[in-house]
């Protein structure tokens, strides 16, 4: 990604940029994902979690390689847990 150690926080466009898709999608998530609560700093700036980071690439794989729906993914979340989800990450 870049020089930052694995476990430094990354901002929205990091994330979106590792992950391929817009931020906006980040944010959309965030708000369909209630596992998903990156830190929030002054102005409201959004840093993630080396854990948030691998629960998006977990929710990226099953929405957009795997063709489930924001639905089945939120049951997913619900019956398995994170770190069910967050082990699907790339």
């Amino acid at each position: 990604m870049n020089d930052k150690s694995p476990e430094a926080f990354r901002t929205i466009s990091e994330v979106a940029d590792w992950l391929g898709v817009p931020a906006h999608v980040l944010r959309f998530w965030e708000s369909r994902f209630g596992q998903v609560k990156p830190v929030k700093r002054a102005g409201g700036r959004r840093y993630y979690r080396p854990s948030d980071m691998e629960l998006l690439g977990g929710i990226r794989k099953l929405l957009h390689e795997d063709g489930m729906t924001i639905r089945g993914v939120q049951k997913l979340l619900r019956e398995n847990g994170v770190r069910y989800v967050s082990a699907m990450s790339p």
